[in-house]
């Protein structure tokens, strides 16, 4: 695929593409994503059946720019923010609509946004804030996140896939907060799963929260366009 930097909105932002696109894939990406994000991307090509233009574009402050709201750290100094508004009004009213022009996609194909970690939560919110993004790619999210089951359960998001994946290792730290990712992702699979018209699955990778970082979200981005291509309906599940 064809590589190139691209400032948009003050940001330098990564775009591949190859061929006439057919899905947009957007990740907020920190110096370790972009070390992996080649193999990302070419993971990401073997494993689907149509074209596509990925867009990455950098996040400085990771806990401040992807918070829904303001929370105390749980680990590390820094406290959580609640710039996750203003990230998403990047996305949609900035980076979106550069990258359509750019690259002469027509009005109406069909988004996917994903992340991992804190940006898998950021993924997850935005579903919950706009009808924008056909398919969510959350790898390894943080949905130990303070509050953040109480508030997805309140109403279901206005999207129509999200894939959910949680390293089998991740739930066992001596941290007690995010000693709680795996009951919680058990939680959040249960009520999407429970929706009408939701394509969704879970899927455990081998590892801890750091491994295989990129190829975790390659398989995400990968299953959110081929739930979304024209075809026989995929079916929630789990994968071990």
């Amino acid at each position: 695929m064809d590589k190139i930097v691209v400032s948009i909105g003050g940001k330098d932002c990564l775009i591949y593409s190859a061929g006439q696109a057919e899905y947009v894939l957007v990740q907020p990406v920190d110096d370790h994503d972009l070390e992996v994000l080649d193999e990302q991307v070419t993971a990401i090509a073997k494993a689907v059946p149509v074209p596509f233009v990925f867009v990455a574009f950098p996040v400085t402050d990771w806990n401040r720019e992807l918070s829904p709201w303001d929370s105390p750290a749980v680990f590390g100094p820094s406290d959580f923010g609640h710039g996750a508004a203003e990230t998403l009004g990047f996305i949609e009213k900035v980076l979106l609509p550069a990258v359509c022009l750019r690259c002469h996609l027509p009005e109406g194909t069909p988004m996917v946004l994903g992340g991992y970690s804190l940006a898998g939560l950021f993924a997850l919110w935005c579903a919950w804030q706009t009808p924008t993004f056909s398919a969510i790619a959350a790898a390894s999210p943080s949905v130990w996140f303070p509050h953040w089951l109480d508030y997805a359960s309140q109403r279901p998001p206005q999207t129509q896939a999200v894939y959910l994946s949680l390293g089998d290792k991740e739930e066992k730290t001596r941290n007690p907060v995010m000693a709680a990712v795996g009951d919680c992702i058990r939680q959040q699979y249960a009520y999407l799963a429970g929706l009408p018209r939701m394509q969704v699955l879970l899927e455990w990778n081998k590892g801890n929260h750091f491994q295989q970082t990129g190829q975790r979200c390659a398989k995400a981005f990968a299953w959110c366009v081929s739930s979304l291509v024209p075809g026989p309906g995929g079916a929630s599940s789990t994968r071990e």
